[in-house]
Order: structure tokens, then sequence, then C-alpha cells
């Protein structure tokens, strides 16, 4: 059997960095940016979730995400909260306005997977969901314990 030139690893980076790249072309004149739009996404995913929190998540510098945030909140999408406890700490949550914007994105992201999946049967895009998720909880195990 001929040996693989692109290792698992690289494979799954050039994947995520080609599909950022596609979702940004059809993203084209839109009113959110790629880096809002995964912004608003996530809080959608994580509501009440510290904005440092959010920041990790995205790899982006707290610097950063306070500007993302703070773009967000202008187009009346997201709101921060005071944390009670630590009163230098924002939650961030979703306002009802974001609802029209991530059913967009979610119409956008539906055709480009798609796309990326043309060719693929369910079974093999299942078959493949499960093994990422499964390699995804491995490596939180792996984090964690540091």
């Amino acid at each position: 059997m001929p040996a693989k030139l692109d290792t698992l690893g690289f494979l799954i980076s050039d994947i995520a960095r080609l599909t950022r790249r596609a979702f940004q072309d059809r993203l084209e004149g839109a009113a959110l940016s790629v880096a809002e739009a995964r912004t608003l996404y996530l809080v959608s995913r994580n509501e009440g979730m510290r904005q440092v929190d959010l920041a990790g998540m995205l790899e982006v510098q707290p610097i950063a995400m306070a500007r993302l945030i703070d773009k967000l909140e202008a187009m009346k999408l997201v709101e921060r909260r005071p944390v009670v406890e630590d009163r230098r700490a924002y939650q961030i949550f979703l306002r009802p306005e974001a609802k029209p914007a991530l059913d967009a994105l979610e119409t956008e992201a539906q055709g480009l997977r798609r796309e990326i999946t043309q060719g693929l049967s369910a079974d093999e895009v299942n078959a493949m969901h499960d093994a990422l998720s499964a390699m995804r909880a491995n490596l939180q195990t792996l984090i964690r314990k540091k």
C-alpha cells in the first residue's frame, strides 16, 4: 500500500482552512465578516459564556474578542452582562435580533456542507463525523490531563 502524502493532522488543518476560505467567499458582501459570524455562532452555542473564554475557544487575544463583541453589540446581535462575582468580566448573550442572522448563516453553511461532501454517501459522512468527534474528545481528554 503506498504511503499517504498528507498526515491526518495536516489534512484536517487544510480542510479547516479551505472551509473557512470557502465560507468567507460565500459571505462576500454580507453584513458579517467570517470572524463576526464565527463569534455569533459560538455565542449561540455557549450563551452566557464569559468573553475571555470565548476568546480562548476562537484562539484570539482577549482584546480582539472585545472588538468583535463591540461590533456585534453595535449591530444589536449580542449583549454583554456583567459577571456578578467578577465586575471586570462579562458574559455574552444573544439578542432576539440575532435569529435572522443565524438563520442566514446556517443556510449558507448547509449549502457549503452539501458541496464539501459531494460524492460521499450519507453513511460515509456520518462515519467521518463520528470518527472526528471521537478524535476531538480524545484530544480534549489529553489537554485536560495537563
